[in-house]
């Protein structure tokens, strides 16, 4: 019996790896409408690909490994880097418009940590949900796709060390797929977090699916908190994209203080630099704002519409007064181990876009790598699997559904203990609180799983890296290696650590 090659998740990896794959037969299961509560179709920045004049992929890779302090996988981030004419290419010829000059040629922008302007953007500060609507339609179009809304995976089922099959919730009901080909783009883990950027429906359930595969995870330990939120009581928090520090936005304190003035890039340092600057500044009690006035003035809504539109929202004039930010969870680097065909350690299995761990972003993501990333490692999912026999389904073993995940107690762990600055006597207790749950198998034990493989990887790495850092080790060790584990390992060393118990706060 034939089968289709099932895509789990509808942000830019997903649609791209569907679209990509035609003719050959395949199911987009996707938990909402496509493109719906993703990642993605939030991002107001762009995307990197050094396609300028004056830029090439060699210097592009030199921001990359700067960025990634000395965790980058050199070899996945030159082959990602070097392939990004191929996947802008594939995105225009899928309707993507991406904006222009005057003269019709790329417009590029400017974001930290880049040496040159390499910023496409399509509809100005509208990136992600431009890049959406032009997939979407273009999946649509496509009669090698079915797309399966509504519908929500909760486990892969392995048989002899591959994966035969899923197990799935369509409309509140029971559902199996069998296949012997997936690919996962679920996205990243922001809502572990109470202060996040991404969907608060995404907790990681890819790593999840992958890690209870028997799948390798890498990388967990290194989260992104990306600096300028808007500081409202908003959830999810609207994002101010750096690009507005990009064309001359700078940071300020309530004392009017421009606190980053004497550190190396300043506003356009690296995002856990400039991150940690801002939590510091709020942690004394201050509060910190985006002064874009004198940069763009009443250019802003020109610039950034999208932006002056969430900042209006929020009853601020971004011309005429400062923009209240603070850092919030943004993007994870670790995720699902793949190699640079998107391969998993599983047969069978691949992943691609932020719940992968390529390589390319070490210990800390260059601004707008990820969304080239989702889209290079969704042609190389596809290829590689176009050259593989057509996928075969068959029987599959029997296999319960799983209840729907909670967050909730599991988001409040994460959010005092995962942050900006980490202690090891925090993530103790995060361990100690987090372990339970998964051996529970309750409603909590899936976010559990993803959350405390954040927690171990990072009370394993010793030392302050990228995304990151622990009080008690501010200092970097002088070799770093990636860390890799599978499920039994991480659950081993929780065992190993749990030993302080944690007290919920009042």
């Amino acid at each position: 019996m034939s089968a289709p090659v099932v895509v789990i998740g509808s942000g830019i990896g997903g649609l791209v790896t569907a679209l990509a794959l035609a003719p050959r037969p395949v199911a987009l299961v996707t938990k909402a409408a496509p493109g719906g509560e993703t990642s993605t179709g939030w991002a107001q920045g762009g995307i990197a690909a050094a396609l300028g004049d004056d830029d090439g992929a060699a210097l592009h890779l030199e921001d990359t490994l700067a960025a990634g302090d000395g965790l980058c996988d050199r070899e996945a981030a030159h082959a990602i880097l070097t392939a990004a004419p191929e996947a802008i290419g594939f995105l225009e010829r899928h309707g993507v418009v991406f904006d222009r000059d005057a003269n019709g040629r790329l417009a590029f922008g400017l974001e930290a940590a880049h040496a040159r302007r390499r910023i496409l953007h399509a509809g100005g500060d509208a990136t992600g949900a431009a890049v959406i609507a032009a997939l979407t339609k273009a999946v649509a179009a496509t009669p090698s796709i079915t797309v399966m809304a509504d519908t929500e995976v909760r486990r892969l089922v392995v048989a002899d060390g591959a994966v035969c099959g899923l197990v799935a919730a369509r409309n509140g009901e029971p559902l199996t797929i069998p296949t012997s080909r997936v690919v996962i783009a679920t996205g990243g883990i922001g809502g572990l977090y109470d202060i996040s950027t991404n969907p608060s429906g995404n907790f990681g359930q890819g790593v999840m699916l992958a890690a209870r595969a028997g799948a390798l995870v890498a990388d967990m330990e290194f989260v992104q908190f990306h600096p300028t939120a808007l500081a409202t009581d908003l959830r999810p928090l609207p994002l101010i994209s750096e690009a507005v520090r990009g064309e001359g936005a700078v940071l300020v304190n309530e004392k009017g203080e421009r606190f980053l003035a004497a550190t190396p890039g300043a506003e356009l340092a690296p995002r856990d630099v400039v991150a940690r600057a801002i939590a510091a500044e709020i942690g004394r009690g201050g509060r910190v704002y985006l002064d874009a006035r004198q940069a763009l003035g009443r250019g802003f809504a020109v610039r950034f519409p999208a932006i002056s539109a969430i900042c209006a929202k929020a009853g601020i004039n971004p011309a005429e007064e400062l923009i209240p930010v603070r850092p919030a969870e943004h993007y994870a680097m670790g995720g699902i181990a793949v190699d640079h065909r998107a391969r998993s350690s599983m047969t069978g299995l691949w992943a691609v876009g932020e719940c992968a761990a390529t390589g390319l972003h070490g210990a800390n993501r260059l601004a707008s790598n990820s969304l080239l990333e989702a889209a290079v490692c969704g042609l190389a999912a596809a290829r590689d699997i176009a050259g593989l026999p057509d996928a075969s389904g068959r029987p599959l073993p029997s296999a319960c559904l799983p209840m729907p995940a909670e967050i909730g107690v599991v988001r409040e762990i994460v959010s005092q203990t995962l942050g900006v600055l980490r202690t090891g006597e925090g993530l103790a207790r995060a361990i100690e609180a987090l372990l339970p749950l998964v051996e529970a198998e309750e409603a909590e034990a899936d976010p559990a799983l993803v959350a405390l493989s954040v927690a171990v990887f990072a009370h394993r790495r010793e030392e302050s890296r990228g995304g990151h850092a622990r009080s008690d080790f501010p200092l970097k060790t002088p070799q770093p290696e990636r860390q890799v584990m599978t499920l039994p390992e991480i659950l081993d060393a929780a065992h190993a650590l749990s030993h302080t118990p944690y007290r919920r706060s009042a």
